[in-house]
């Protein structure tokens, strides 16, 4: 593995007033391509998030005419070797998992193509805003490299069957389809994708930071849990949530028929 560490701005971040964190591919010349230098810059964001208290939302977004077109070929073609390759779909791995570990709600932020690693990113996202122009697909298969890492994230967002024909294929599926099989969960016209994504960022917003957080982080823990573990994980989880002031306040306020003090001060 090369030294990432002198590498240009390949990933640029943006923290506004509300702690909404943008975080944006920034290599448009290669369609986004999830480089060494870029999926090393994003690691080091996600190790930093993970302990961020202020930051409640985070975007992941593309610069120029795509959001992500996947593993860089040429870079990957340059280095032939076992230990090369192995290191290489491990990193992309940690990248995202950590992604599904940060506390905070992961939203992808997709225009143009999301191929193969690409399209395992927005699945590894908890939630995804398309553009209506987007298109994804798991690519590697055309190349002779079928997409295995990336159908790691795909078959926990679609169902399998939908996933095998995306993996055996090789096609494209445009943003309505992608919607309809649950891989992103809005589209949005090219113009109003921002708009799209400030509304579901406003939601967020708008509920307790302490709640959510508890709620995503047992929300992929029971999911992977049986079902019995899964009910034990979510009581164990409830009962802390419902001893915060938050959820305590906010149960109060419906008895009194009432908003709750954290969103009327908002």
């Amino acid at each position: 593995m090369q030294d990432p560490s002198n590498s240009p701005d390949v990933l640029l971040r943006e923290t506004d007033s509300r702690g909404v964190v943008r975080l944006t591919l920034n290599r448009p010349q290669a369609f986004n391509a999830l480089s060494e230098a870029l999926l090393h810059a994003l690691q080091q964001q996600i190790d930093a998030l993970m302990h961020d208290d202020v930051a409640r939302v985070v975007i992941v977004r593309g610069a120029g005419r795509a959001f992500c077109a996947g593993h860089d070929l040429k870079e990957m073609r340059a280095h032939p070797s076992h230990a090369y390759y192995a290191e290489l779909f491990a990193r992309c791995g940690r990248v995202m998992t950590g992604l599904m570990r940060l506390p905070q709600p992961v939203i992808a932020q997709v225009h143009g193509i999301a191929t193969a690693a690409g399209c395992q990113l927005v699945a590894s996202c908890d939630l995804a805003v398309a553009s209506s122009d987007a298109r994804f697909a798991v690519s590697g298969v055309n190349y002779g490299l079928f997409c295995s890492t990336p159908g790691v994230a795909l078959s926990r967002n679609v169902l399998r069957k939908q996933a095998m024909e995306m993996l055996l294929t090789g096609e494209f599926i445009d943003a309505a389809t992608a919607q309809q099989r649950g891989l992103i969960n809005r589209v949005a016209a090219p113009d109003a994708l921002e708009v799209e994504v400030e509304r579901l960022v406003g939601s967020i917003l708008d509920k307790p930071a302490a709640a959510v957080r508890m709620g995503k982080a047992l929300f992929y823990r029971q999911a992977e849990a049986g079902i019995d573990a899964a009910y034990q994980l979510a009581a164990q989880t409830m009962t802390c949530n419902m001893l915060d002031d938050c959820a305590l306040e906010g149960v109060q306020a419906f008895i009194d028929k009432r908003q709750p003090a954290w969103r009327a001060q908002k």
